[in-house]
């Protein structure tokens, strides 16, 4: 699924989605025309409903992370299963072997708003 919300960059943040936009344990693709980024950004929702950013593409082979699967503190590549560490980008199982971007990402009144390029 791609968002395609926005209200621009500030220092407030992009708000790209309702939380309810995002299945828990599952994402969402927001596209680099939004963020102002190379990348497209994937937003990950955890069981716990907590969100968080990370580049939308699997370090190993370019696939969307939005379209793999949120266990515990990482999220899954649907392609070769490689893992990623929500908080930080790090590899967590291979086979990638180069970490990811995370960004910074905040939810207020149920709205989940994005900070490119900002470490959560």
């Amino acid at each position: 699924m791609t968002a395609h919300s926005g209200n621009g960059g500030d220092s407030t943040g992009i708000r790209v989605a309702s939380v309810d936009d995002i299945p828990e344990g599952e994402g969402i693709a927001i596209s680099s025309d939004i963020t102002g980024t190379d990348d497209d950004i994937a937003i990950l929702r955890k069981e716990d409903g907590t969100c968080w950013a990370l580049n939308d593409t699997c370090t190993h082979e370019t696939a969307s992370l939005a379209e793999g699967w949120v266990e515990g503190d990482d999220v899954e590549c649907p392609l070769h299963s490689s893992t990623f560490n929500l908080r930080t980008g790090k590899v967590d199982g291979l086979p990638a072997t180069r970490d990811t971007v995370a960004h910074r990402v905040e939810v207020r009144d149920g709205e989940v708003y994005l900070f490119p390029g900002e470490r959560p």
